[in-house]
């Protein structure tokens, strides 16, 4: 099924389903006020969203609502928890040669992951606020995973029990604030602000055979200002799947529902399937040329990120945003 979140002037929105071709949804506040209750009561709600999804593909929901992009917030406007990975090494070989820095050595065995602000979630078509230019403001297509209640210790053989939903982001980075606070040694703050994620999260089951091995086997694709910029597979190279990811985090804590795990950056070895963010492009630059051409994002900039299924059809709907210099 699919599961949405539209604006009704409250903090967490309220909860709709959409249908298959994403052109009607109907309210689910019979069954769940917003996704984050569903996911706390899933047991129970996820039956009954279910038969309503069937009935809205059905057409027997009488009032159904025409799709009306602007009225969409994210699934989660404000999450319990957002831990990020970086599951693709082609992506973190070239992000640390662009800052100097060596990959780990455990960088096959041990995924990379760190803990994001969760308390506020941009909406797919909210405005990027750049305050200053000169921080070097990228885009970060990533796939994410919603939580059920996840216990310390699972195996990453387990894990996939965990995964509700499934939906894609754009983490947003701040590449020229990130060497100095790493150098700190406490990780990232500053240079890590919102993120902003797609309209519709969907069951793993609804994927069909694009979802297998906890990873997401489609492209995504991502466009500055109306150009393609990248269109990498997020499955094969995806060294550490969500499985992996979850039992990683999990070693000595638990997790509770609505938390939401992101898998990194998409990235391919093949050059020719583009980039999924600046900083990588421009790494590549840096190798091919000597020096970066490609310029960070500024204000009137437009990033556009999706994940086409094989007819072309939008699985999760369109993160759309503008980068703007002052705040609406």
């Amino acid at each position: 099924m699919r599961l949405a979140t539209i604006d009704n002037q409250t903090r967490d929105g309220q909860l709709v389903v959409v249908d298959k071709a994403h052109k009607t949804y109907c309210s689910a506040v019979d069954i769940a006020p917003t996704l984050q209750f569903a996911l706390d009561h899933w047991d129970v709600c996820a039956e009954k969203l279910a038969g309503l999804y069937d009935s809205l593909n059905a057409g027997r929901i009488e009032n159904a609502t025409p799709i009306d992009w602007a009225k969409f917030l994210a699934p989660l406007p404000r999450a319990y928890e957002w831990v990020d990975g970086s599951a693709y090494i082609n992506h973190v070989v070239l992000v640390r040669k662009a800052r100097g820095a060596e990959p780990p050595e455990t960088l096959e065995t041990d995924p990379l992951v760190y803990q994001g602000g969760s308390g506020v979630m941009l909406a797919p078509h909210s405005p990027i606020y750049l305050a200053n230019p000169d921080w070097g403001l990228d885009f970060e297509s990533e796939v994410v995973v919603y939580l059920s209640d996840t216990p310390q210790g699972i195996s990453a053989g387990e894990a996939g029990h965990c995964i509700r939903l499934v939906g894609i982001c754009n983490d947003i980075s701040l590449r020229n604030l990130i060497p100095n606070e790493l150098k700190k040694g406490f990780g990232f703050f500053n240079s890590k602000p919102a993120s902003a994620f797609a309209p519709i999260v969907v069951t793993p089951d609804e994927l069909g055979e694009a979802w297998r091995d906890g990873r997401l086997h489609l492209p995504m694709q991502t466009r500055l200002n109306g150009e393609l910029f990248g269109n990498p597979d997020a499955g094969p190279e995806m060294h550490f799947s969500f499985c992996d990811l979850i039992a990683h985090i999990a070693k000595t804590r638990s997790f509770t529902a609505g938390t939401i795990v992101g898998s990194g950056t998409v990235s391919n070895q093949d050059r020719s399937k583009g980039s999924s963010c600046l900083a990588e492009r421009r790494m590549i630059e840096i190798i091919d040329d000597g020096s970066a051409k490609t310029s960070f994002m500024k204000a009137g900039d437009h990033v556009e990120i999706e994940v086409l299924d094989e007819d072309g059809f939008s699985v999760f709907g369109k993160i759309d945003q503008r980068v703007v210099s002052e705040r609406s």
